[in-house]
């Protein structure tokens, strides 16, 4: 691949480091050519790490703009890739006469870029906005930024997400503990904590939060000491708050440092307080010398600390906090140790600049993939019930999304949901509203599939308007000669003699192909008569969600107080007609639960908002101790911490799928035919209707599904289903790709 990297050449920090490492191990099996502005100490690290790198530093843009014609004309490049306003101007500046694609990384919020400095902020940052929406291709450092991006509007299909990648091998020789204080003629008592931060002392760096909360955890602990490494106008300020707070004997401000690696082998406790940040580089940095770390919640940064399990975090701004987790390092020694190495370890293997370096090359190669394709890259229309909070339904559509980029890497989908701006930034996918026939039929013009699915959307149970207008969309789409595939469906129960007449025949005339969940959903079809469309018993698209890493679930069960090595039971439950009158004997069973085997009651919600409620109708009942999640963060981590129950009691389809396979006992309190059906199709007795639930039965069914719980026997159901679920995969590869 040949690449042109367009940078002003006056950049410091992270976003000199990402570019300049990454821009040396891509040199070893790619051609890139590194344009900088300016001359100066940027360009100058460049040639030293022996990247080829050149410096068009006219003043006049069209000059500049000439020169970069006739490279671009001479030197045969594939794509342009950008950082910072300046360069991201002058490649916007290109995209007619080049015709190459444009890539922009953001490696900060563009609206922070200038905090406190409103001149810049009109020039520079509204320059840089303006040709940020230029970009064909945005990399955004950190999951958070490609999110923040966009929640701002840029098509989520045409974002990607990169990390700060850091070399984790040590400097030899190694720097020796406390060198680094000797050589700046510091005196510091061997038994003190050093705590210490390098950062621009600039308001979005919020150093002023560090220095209240040390002062609040120093009064307890007079070990502790605290570093500051960098320059800024802050500087003054921040002295005059440690002279008001009494600490100006324990507070150091070191200024501009050279020997970064002695600084952070000679540190205890790492630690980052800002109010915004993309995927900082001086926390892989200090996790490089095993430090333990204390950040903001801001950002890329909790994908890289899970709380309480390789570090602690603090919402931006809560001092308080702050003080209280450096109190605590500071005393526990072995718990400190614990962190560092933990996240040590996560860093080498996730975050290593191998890692980063591969990831950039793959975007490459998909930009200029997708280039060539052009209008020929396939589109995919989604429809089903997204958007509205049910981490069942996202889970299907999770799915489905894997399984059409499983099929093709490069097919443009888009999802219908109630809520398109959070169904953007959760599945990466483009998004429109459930309800806007104008969109639809826009999208419809283009697509290549059709799929509406996953979950029991033919139905008139909970509403008959719903069904009307699935089957509407089935009706446009097939109308419109666009393939129509229903996936992974639910069938049923459709009650009313009108709605299944008109189902059964939409359905025969309108559908192309139809994979079902569960077989009672293929009788339902027969019994409306149905026979036109090819029909195949698959089985739940989301069986085939992975959990989250181990590491994520253990911290969002230390986030709610849980030892992840507890012994739980799982209620996931929601509200349905005479629920309220179960509650009492839900409530009897979960003591019972607790007193007789010794498992701790956790109620989990599929539905954070509709299940929690239902919880709440339970716990109050209670006599036993237990704890209540009110949110999850994701379907990953919901079949993570439903993995370490050792018993499930679910209502909720999902809870049950979720669970299946994970070595979990497994319980159904059924409101709706599909749970029941779910159950019997992986053989699974243990399950009691809404309307018989009683303290004896349901403590009965715990008993039994306990003492009667053979992990062989459901792995063989579920290596079953999973087999079945294939079906799925291979019939919506077989319609889009036309295999």
């Amino acid at each position: 691949m040949k690449i042109l990297t367009l940078i002003s050449g006056g950049d410091i920090g992270g976003a000199k480091t990402h570019v300049l490492t990454l821009l040396r191990e891509l040199s070893r099996t790619e051609e890139v050519c590194l344009v900088c502005f300016t001359e100066g100490e940027f360009a100058s690290d460049a040639r030293d790490m022996g990247i080829n790198t050149r410096i068009i530093s006219n003043r006049s843009v069209f000059s500049a703009l000439r020169e970069l014609k006739k490279l671009i004309a001479e030197g045969g490049y594939e794509l342009i890739h950008s950082h910072g306003s300046r360069g991201n101007f002058m490649a916007s500046l290109l995209k007619k006469s080049s015709g190459l694609p444009l890539l922009s990384t953001v490696h900060s919020d563009p609206k922070l870029d200038y905090m406190g400095r409103p001149l810049a902020r009109l020039t520079y940052g509204f320059i840089n906005s303006l040709a940020l929406r230029k970009m064909d291709y945005l990399t955004g450092v950190s999951a958070s930024m490609a999110e923040l991006l966009i929640s701002r509007g840029f098509e989520p299909d045409r974002i990607f997400t990169i990390y700060n990648g850091v070399d984790m091998a040590l400097p030899e020789p190694a720097p020796e503990r406390g060198e680094f204080f000797t050589r700046c003629g510091i005196e510091v008592p061997e038994d003190s904590v050093k705590v210490g931060i390098a950062a621009r002392l600039n308001p979005v760096k919020d150093i002023a939060t560090l220095i209240r909360g040390f002062a609040s955890a120093a009064e307890s602990e007079p070990r502790l000491r605290l570093f500051i490494a960098g320059e800024g106008p802050e500087e003054e300020r921040l002295r005059a708050l440690c002279a008001e707070l009494g600490i100006t004997d324990r507070v150091y401000f070191l200024g501009w440092i050279e020997d970064m690696d002695a600084f952070y082998a000679s540190l205890d406790i790492n630690t980052l307080t800002s109010l915004s940040e993309t995927f900082p580089y001086a926390l892989t940095e200090g996790a490089r010398f095993s430090l333990a770390t204390v950040a903001s919640r801001v950002g890329g940064v909790p994908a890289l600390i899970d709380q309480g399990v390789n570090g602690l975090l603090f919402e931006a701004g809560d001092w308080e906090k702050l003080g209280q987790c450096l109190l605590m390092l500071a005393q526990n020694e072995t718990v400190r140790r614990g962190f560092a190495q933990r996240l040590h370890d996560k860093v080498d293997r996730e975050f290593s600049l191998e890692a980063t370096c591969r990831t950039q090359k793959t975007i490459y190669e998909t930009i200029i993939r997708r280039e060539k394709l052009g209008k020929a890259r396939r589109r995919v229309l989604i429809c089903g019930a997204y958007g509205r909070g049910n981490s069942g339904d996202e889970a299907i559509l999770s799915s489905i999304i894997n399984e059409v980029r499983e099929a093709d890497e490069d097919a443009v989908i888009c999802a219908m949901s109630i809520n398109p701006r959070e169904t953007r930034y959760l599945h990466r996918v483009r998004s429109i509203f459930t309800f806007n026939a104008f969109a639809f039929a826009r999208v419809c013009r283009h697509a290549t599939l059709y799929i509406n699915g996953g979950g029991s959307l033919i139905q008139d149970v909970t509403s008959r308007r719903s069904l009307w207008f699935y089957l509407y969309t089935l009706r446009y789409a097939h109308r419109h000669h666009i393939p129509v595939l229903m996936y992974g469906c639910g069938i049923g129960p459709v009650t009313r003699g009108y709605n299944r007449t008109m189902a059964g025949n939409v359905i025969n005339k309108n559908a192309d192909c139809i994979t079902l969940r569960e077989d009672s959903s293929l009788h339902e079809l027969e019994r409306m008569g149905v026979t036109k469309p090819r029909i195949l018993l698959a089985a739940d698209p989301s069986l085939t969600l992975p959990s989250a890493p181990d590491e994520a679930v253990n911290s969002a069960m230390l986030t709610e107080r849980l030892d992840p090595k507890g012994k739980y039971i799982a209620f996931v439950l929601r509200q349905w007609d005479g629920f309220e009158a179960k509650a009492p004997a839900i409530a009897a069973a979960a003591d019972y639960a607790y007193k007789n085997h010794g498992l701790t009651p956790v109620f989990i919600p599929i539905n954070a908002e509709k299940d929690a409620a239902a919880a709440e109708l339970v716990t109050k009942h209670m006599s036993s101790p237990y704890y209540s999640f009110k949110t999850m963060k994701s379907s990953a981590v919901t079949i993570g911490v439903l993995s370490r129950m050792s018993a499930v009691v679910s209502m909720r389809l999902h809870g049950l799928i979720f669970s299946a396979g994970r070595g979990v006992a497994l319980v159904g309190i059924v409101y709706d035919p599909k749970v029941s059906a779910f159950l019997r199709y992986m053989g699974v007795e243990h399950f009691v209707d809404l309307i018989d639930v009683s303290e004896s039965s349901l403590s009965q069914l715990i008993d039994g599904a306990i003492a009667g719980f053979s992990p062989e026997a459901q792995e063989a159901a579920i290596q079953h289903l999973h087999e079945m679920e294939k079906v799925n995969r291979e019939t919506l590869k077989g319609m889009l790709c036309g295999e």
